[in-house]
């Protein structure tokens, strides 16, 4: 097959596909050719840095020639087993999770991605416990398919409403704009009073009606809202005293991204169940799973475990993440995502100091994102909530100008680059965040 110009690709591919989250007319893709470690290159030889890891997912960094021969090496081998077959990659990653996974998490249920992994989790919930209704927060995302949109709290939910029934939302920790106090520098995160909100929400609604909370470890796409100290806990409390089984979704915040190998690990908290994908395989290809505790596992041994899919446990995916996770360890990238994570908050706080436009920035590891406001007294953003603006349309065009590929999103944009990025290459990228960020400075000095 010979080689397809930029323009015919761009052509063709929105002329025959669909892209995602988007109307058609507005987009214009990069067509991107070849990727390694932390760059990637469109059809006009243009290098960019991937300063998202692309969707938050490749973790390892691109085209690692350890996982795509473990790849070669199972397709030589077997391509495909029915799901009723067991494998000796099946084996082998199933325990090397177990051995991975915090607390008694010991047994897995592979699925293609994070939101079937959030379906499956959900199914699991309520076939236990035999209760018909999920907590959820309004600043999540837990996948495009239906009951995970169901559960998803940001707009991307609403074509798919009414939904699955049950679905009870709250707010989250936000300490940036806190329900509570009103949010800001001085809020510590208002943990009881979430905790109390929550346990008032349980009351409300039934404990004994509820089969489980499902939420995001460190909210991801919605925010990189960090839990405080003692929330976590809290939540783990009020389901212990409910029978409520705790969900927490890693499928972002996973393997090394914080800084440890679970985010989850930061606080000491195990859920009753955790969901996985993106950085499992590091998106070499398709895989998710549900890490489920020994207690609620043996329920299936008698009774049936009314879940399936056509590729669950797939042998070329399953092979994809066993030489993914053992990048992880040669390499010591969840070690490197700790060390660089304290240089990426500093030069981050450092930017926050010198630009006007930037009101807040979090991070935990190498995931981190920049929050940016008209006026930092009033916190207003510099798009609306689920909109654009033109300074944040300037912001995202000035960052691919100059090779920065990353999500901008609201009056957000992220720095998420794998976990494999040198000192060098961070500090490299961030010099050009910094010089693009006088475009929105020069927005809010107009304001």
């Amino acid at each position: 097959m010979g080689s397809m110009s930029a323009e015919e690709i761009v052509r063709l591919s929105k002329q025959y596909t669909l892209f995602e989250w988007s109307a058609q007319a507005a987009i214009n893709p990069i067509p991107m050719t070849k990727a390694e470690g932390v760059f990637f290159w469109d059809a006009n030889g243009k290098r960019y840095f991937d300063f998202n890891s692309q969707l938050m997912c490749t973790n390892i960094g691109h085209q690692d020639k350890r996982v795509i021969k473990a790849i070669k090496d199972q397709a030589d081998t077997l391509c495909y087993a029915n799901p009723y077959m067991a494998t000796e990659v099946r084996a082998k990653l199933g325990q090397k999770l177990a051995e991975l996974a915090p607390g008694d998490l010991k047994k897995v249920f592979f699925t293609n991605g994070g939101a079937e992994a959030n379906e499956n989790a959900i199914k699991i919930a309520k076939m236990v416990t035999k209760r018909s209704k999920v907590i959820a927060r309004f600043r999540s995302y837990h996948g495009g398919t239906s009951g995970a949109a169901s559960l998803t709290g940001d707009p991307r939910r609403w074509a798919a409403e009414p939904g699955i029934p049950g679905v009870i939302r709250v707010l989250d920790p936000y300490s940036y704009r806190c329900p509570f106090c009103g949010g800001g520098p001085s809020c510590n995160g208002c943990v009881d009073k979430h905790l109390k909100y929550l346990e008032d929400v349980v009351m409300y609604e039934g404990g004994h009606n509820i089969a489980a909370i499902i939420m995001e470890t460190v909210t991801g796409t919605n925010g990189i809202l960090i839990p405080p100290e003692g929330y976590l806990k809290g939540v783990r409390e009020i389901c212990d005293k409910n029978g409520i089984m705790m969900i927490l979704d890693e499928v972002m915040a996973g393997f090394g991204r914080t800084g440890k190998m679970f985010a989850c690990e930061h606080w000491g908290v195990v859920p009753d169940m955790m969901t996985v994908a993106k950085g499992l395989t590091s998106a070499y290809l398709p895989l998710g799973a549900v890490l489920i505790k020994d207690k609620i596992a043996r329920h299936f041994e008698d009774n049936v475990f009314y879940g399936g899919l056509t590729y669950n446990s797939h042998p070329m995916g399953l092979a994809a993440a066993l030489a993914c996770i053992d990048v992880y360890e040669q390499d010591k990238l969840v070690e490197n995502a700790a060390k660089l994570g304290k240089v990426l908050a500093k030069k981050l706080n450092e930017l926050k100091d010198k630009h006007p436009s930037i009101g807040d920035v979090r991070s935990i590891g190498l995931f981190s994102i920049v929050e940016l406001v008209k006026d930092r007294k009033t916190r207003e953003g510099l798009a609306p909530f689920n909109g654009h603006s033109q300074p944040m349309n300037d912001l995202r065009k000035a960052l691919l100008d100059n090779g920065i590929y990353t999500f901008v999103r609201w009056n957000n944009f992220f720095v998420n680059p794998p976990l494999c990025i040198t000192e060098e290459q961070l500090l490299e990228g961030l010099a050009i965040v910094d010089k693009c960020l006088e475009i929105t400075d020069r927005a809010v000095a107009k304001s």
